[in-house]
């Protein structure tokens, strides 16, 4: 595989960045004899793609340094991308950067102009991991126009319930609330709830495909667990897994893997 770290200015977010891309390379894994080599692909009509979220205290590199995602994403002829949120759940920020902005609009825009990337809507995917998990689904179903799914793993989906929990201490986080939004008491039913979101989508027929995966150990699940039921029960187009593990790479770096088959319908 083609895997490139990248640096450009960004006029969203009035700075230079960098990024993570892997791009699938026509000979396949690193061990290539002459009689095995074939060129598999057709760059001309472009990869399917998948941009990967970060979790809190993350960054652009968080993918590439714990997980092996370059070899599934090789293994299945999917282009990634990888950039940076800071720790903010992928908004454009009340006092702050743009990045619910620069996710959905220049960041797509880019990598679409630069690498033989797909442009269709079937062919866009985001996926991520707690802030991330959070952050896919906000932009999958801020933006359904532009995702056919959004994967969650040990996802901070409910957005109000976890800043109560900063607030009497039962969950940390480095997240500048004030910042970020208008009025963090006021999260539950407004436009940066899923629910909320998901409920929109669903009445205009935009909904986007939603996979979910939490692990048993996770101090997330008993929130993805309620978080499941509520979206059943609202009719979203759900695949849920759990398994043993907690908040770690361990865990992502498994269920990443069955994203991927989901999101090409693999299995």
């Amino acid at each position: 595989m083609a895997s490139m770290n990248c640096h450009y200015y960004s006029s969203t977010l009035q700075s230079n960045i960098s990024l993570n891309v892997i791009i699938p390379t026509p000979q396949g894994q690193e061990q290539v004899i002459h009689q095995s080599s074939q060129n598999r692909y057709h760059y001309e009509t472009g990869f399917p793609v998948v941009y990967l979220l970060h979790g809190a205290f993350g960054d652009y590199s968080s993918w590439i340094r714990y997980s092996n995602i370059e070899r599934y994403a090789q293994d299945r002829c999917i282009a990634v991308v990888m950039a940076s949120g800071g720790n903010n759940f992928y908004q454009d920020m009340k006092y702050g950067l743009k990045y619910h902005t620069f996710f959905t609009q220049e960041l797509p825009n880019f990598i679409t102009s630069v690498f033989p990337v797909s442009k269709k809507r079937e062919d866009t995917y985001v996926a991520g991991f707690s802030m991330g998990g959070y952050g896919a689904w906000y932009l999958a179903l801020s933006v359904p126009e532009k995702y056919s799914k959004a994967a969650s793993m040990s996802g901070a989906l409910d957005l109000a319930n976890v800043y109560q929990g900063i607030q009497n201490g039962t969950i940390e986080g480095p997240f500048p609330w004030d910042a970020i939004f208008e009025n963090p008491n006021a999260l539950k039913d407004s436009d940066r709830d899923l629910f909320v979101l998901l409920n929109k989508c669903l009445k205009e027929g935009t909904a986007p495909k939603l996979y979910q995966a939490c692990g048993t150990e996770d101090f997330l699940y008993e929130m993805n667990v309620m978080s499941r039921e509520r979206l059943e029960k609202m009719g979203a187009d759900l695949v849920y897994q759990e398994g043993p593990g907690g908040h770690n790479w361990d865990f992502w770096d498994k269920y990443i893997q069955d994203i991927l088959d989901w999101m090409l319908e693999c299995v």
